[in-house]
C-alpha cells in the first residue's frame, strides 16, 4: 500500500471512534503550503467553527508562509479561541491519519493551550 492509502485508513479508523462518542470533532488537514482546522458538530453536517493559513488574520499577523509548525501554533490557537466563542470547551481530536508530530503535535497543543480539551 502506498502512503496516502494507508492515512486514510488510519482517518477511517479514527473517525469510527469518534462518531460512537457523539461528541464535536476538530478535524485537521495538511497541505505542504497550507495547515486547516474545523469544528463539526457530532453528525458531521455542520462547522461550527474553522481556522486555517487562507484566513486574513493568519496573513496580517505572521506572513505568507502556512506550512511550518509556527504556522500550525497559530492555527491551534485561533480554532481555540473560536471555538470558545461558540461555546465549545470539549472535542474529539481528528488527525486525518496523519501521524502525531510536527505541524499536527503543535496544532494541538496550541490548542490545548487556549482552552480545547481533548
Amino acid at each position: 500500500m502506498d502512503k496516502k492509502t494507508t492515512r486514510l485508513r488510519r482517518a477511517r479508523r479514527t473517525r469510527s471512534r469518534i462518531k460512537i462518542a457523539g461528541v464535536n470533532r476538530l478535524s485537521v488537514h495538511k497541505t505542504p503550503r497550507h495547515t486547516y482546522a474545523q469544528i463539526s458538530d457530532p453528525n458531521g453536517s455542520q462547522v461550527l467553527a474553522s481556522a486555517s493559513t487562507l484566513d486574513k488574520e493568519f496573513k496580517q499577523t505572521t506572513g505568507d508562509y502556512g506550512g511550518n509548525v509556527k504556522a500550525a501554533t497559530v492555527v491551534g490557537k485561533t480554532i481555540a479561541e473560536r471555538a470558545k466563542s461558540a461555546g465549545i470547551t470539549k472535542v474529539a481530536f481528528d488527525r486525518s491519519g496523519f501521524k502525531y508530530h510536527g505541524r499536527i503535535k503543535a496544532l494541538a497543543d496550541a490548542a490545548r493551550e487556549n482552552g480545547l480539551s481533548f
